[in-house]
């Protein structure tokens, strides 16, 4: 660990190894970024497509990167990164390396209440959205409210998500079999996870969400969270207000993965996969935040590329793409740590 001292007292400590993943991760988002802003059916260079978004291009490469391709990248961006910073904090309040918004039942939540406004209601994409992030916090107060007693602890909280969700999860296949032809497979759409059609109405209310929480976790909460990976007892000792810590913690990540899912469906495995991915890289303990929200951002940038030109005049959902990337790599990783005595 690095120290920089600054002329008024204060030092700043930083992971020098942790830092270059972080910002090698933003660089292969931005590699993609621009690979997917140039290719489709009107192919664009990457100095054609430098040009435009500096301000120059043509009318038609500025229509053609500013309101078709630009904000699918954005949304792509931002969902990866809020996924990964969720399933981290996910991760280290409950200490256990598979807790993640897919396992926990969050992503379930969100999904039964956006199936209800497509079976039940009807409503808009507006609606839908609206839905999934009221579905998602709907979830978290439940599985709050049944995994408290004297304190919600990590096991229990892993134990009765996993229960809401094999719920959430029946409720959403009765309620798939009650729509119409039309709705349904709208709504398998979405629940695959797709980023197709995507506008900035979808990423605006994610930048802000993510504007406001980021910090909060980042800042505001990061030094706490280190220590409660120590325990409850060690990190109340340490003086952290461990009860409201976790609390606000799990709000913040319940109001990411929600804000995520109503931005581009349930997007599978990227909470659960980045944070291992940015920890592997850094080999640094501690819960890795920034670099895990990078790799998020890359994975899922990547994994949408991969979706969109995969196969010739076919696009796949790039939740597809994600939960083949996901499961290979945890497939790999159970490889990996048998062969090695730990499993």
């Amino acid at each position: 660990m690095s120290v920089i001292r600054t002329p008024g007292g204060l030092s700043l400590r930083f992971r020098p190894r942790a830092l270059g993943v972080g910002a090698g991760a933003a660089l292969l988002a931005a590699g993609f970024g621009l690979v997917a802003l140039g290719s489709g059916d009107y192919p664009m260079g990457p100095a054609d497509v430098l040009r435009t978004l500096t301000g120059g291009g043509t009318a038609a490469e500025q229509f053609i990167v500013y309101d078709l391709r630009l904000p699918r990248l954005v949304t792509a961006l931002l969902v990866g990164a809020a996924l990964a910073l969720a399933g981290t904090v996910f991760q280290s309040l409950v200490r256990n390396p598979l807790g993640s918004p897919d396992i926990l039942g969050f992503t379930q939540g969100a999904s039964t209440g956006a199936l209800v406004v497509v079976v039940v209601l009807g409503g808009s994409s507006l609606a839908l959205a609206g839905a999934a992030v009221a579905g998602g916090l709907g979830t978290g107060l439940l599985i709050y409210a049944l995994a408290w007693r004297r304190g919600v602890h990590g096991y229990r909280l892993i134990l009765v998500g996993i229960g809401v969700a094999a719920i959430l999860t029946g409720v959403n296949g009765y309620l798939l079999t009650r729509a119409p032809l039309m709705d349904a497979a709208r709504a398998v759409l979405w629940l695959t996870g797709s980023l197709d059609g995507r506008g900035w109405a979808n990423a605006g209310p994610l930048l802000a969400v993510l504007l406001v929480l980021a910090p909060l976790v980042l800042v505001g909460c990061a030094p706490a969270l280190r220590m409660m990976e120590l325990g409850d007892d060690a990190a109340g000792a340490l003086g952290v207000p461990v009860r409201r810590l976790r609390l606000v913690l799990l709000a913040a990540a319940v109001l990411l993965v929600s804000f995520a899912a109503a931005a581009a469906g349930p997007v599978s495995f990227v909470a659960l996969v980045a944070p291992h991915v940015a920890k592997r890289l850094t080999r640094a303990p501690g819960p890795n935040l920034v670099p895990s929200m990078t790799v998020g951002a890359a994975l899922l940038a990547g994994a949408d590329l991969l979706a969109q030109r995969a196969f010739d005049g076919h696009q796949l959902p790039v939740g597809v793409v994600t939960g083949v990337i996901g499961g290979g790599y945890l497939v790999w990783l159970l490889a990996v740590e048998r062969r090695a005595g730990r499993l």
